[in-house]
């Protein structure tokens, strides 16, 4: 915050009335509205643009959130269009909103992910724990999903199917995803969804959960000691004996746990757009959701073919 606020002090001087600021770094939505405020009496203003895409998107084109004056929007439109990644010849841009509305759409963004990427988790972890498959194995059943209709392809699952096959060259003659270590951070738009979400009385179980695991993967440590002790009973049941399935009872898992990867990620959207929807009227903002879906289909992290037909029915 402070880098920010100072950047705009050193800027500020060189700015005149009717220029425009855009902060690309996916603040906090309140904090976008305090600045913006703080600049208006200068004459400037103030867009708040919700960044998502990663390194790809900075190679072949995010998508972006802006929030702010309209008047502001519609100057800089041209070049955030082509910036933008482009689907069905449409860039994955449009205005949003005013004050923090951008800002607070790219939040939500990261909260959705954060549920995608735990249940993907999840998925993995069943295959792996119940089903006894190897990463090269769950490797090809997610490649297989991706590839499968609309229902699970996604940024987030093809990756995941890339991701399995890495083999660790450094240490071992395995794959990296065992020899990591099992421990990570966040950035905090997950606890602004959640802690919004329930400021504002919004359920979002799904996103919330994902969180919880993210706390927890983050104590390594005490998981390490826990595993020591529980261990065994975590594995395997209270009885300590493993499972073995047969072919067919393994299909039947690895179906079952297709379609609940498909319901839950369904669930993780939908409460994302729930609670911009409630937002959206608390602040008067009219987000527009189906836009919302649509700019969201190429470009960012979650982006996912199913959004295709979030946007027809947001658009009804």
């Amino acid at each position: 915050m402070q880098a920010v606020d100072g950047t705009i002090a050193t800027l500020l001087p060189l700015l005149s009335a009717d220029d425009t600021l855009i902060d690309g770094g996916n603040e906090w939505w309140e904090q976008t509205e305090a600045r913006a405020a703080k600049l208006a009496p200068h004459g400037v203003h103030y867009l708040g643009l919700g960044v998502s895409g990663g390194e790809t998107g900075a190679r072949h084109g995010p998508s972006l959130m802006p929030g702010g004056p309209r008047a502001a929007f519609d100057r800089v439109e041209p070049i955030l269009s082509k910036i933008a990644a482009q689907v069905g010849g449409a860039p994955c841009v449009t205005y949003l909103g005013p004050g923090g509305a951008g800002n607070y759409v790219k939040m939500v963004h990261n909260g959705i992910e954060y549920g995608d990427m735990q249940l993907i988790a999840e998925a993995y972890d069943v295959l792996r724990t119940v089903c006894g498959m190897t990463n090269r194995e769950i490797a090809a059943v997610f490649e297989s999903w991706n590839q499968d209709g609309e229902e699970l392809q996604s940024y987030l699952v093809e990756i995941t199917a890339r991701v399995l096959r890495v083999a660790d060259k450094q240490g071992s003659s395995g794959d990296l995803l065992d020899v990591v270590l099992d421990k990570t951070g966040m950035k905090g738009t997950g606890t602004w969804t959640v802690r919004d979400a329930a400021l504002e009385g919004v359920p979002v179980p799904t996103i919330a959960a994902a969180l919880t695991a993210r706390q927890l993967a983050a104590m390594h440590a005490e998981r390490q000691t826990a595993a020591k002790l529980y261990g065994s009973i975590i594995a395997h049941g209270s009885t300590g004996k493993s499972v073995t399935l047969n072919d067919e009872e393994k299909y039947g898992v690895v179906e079952a746990v297709k379609q609940a990867l498909y319901a839950s990620k369904i669930a993780s959207y939908a409460q994302g757009m729930a609670l911009l929807r409630t937002k959206s009227s608390l602040r008067g903002w009219e987000l527009p959701l189906a836009e919302i879906a649509r700019i969201w289909t190429g470009g960012c992290i979650i982006r996912a073919a199913f959004l295709a037909t979030m946007q027809r029915v947001y658009a009804k």
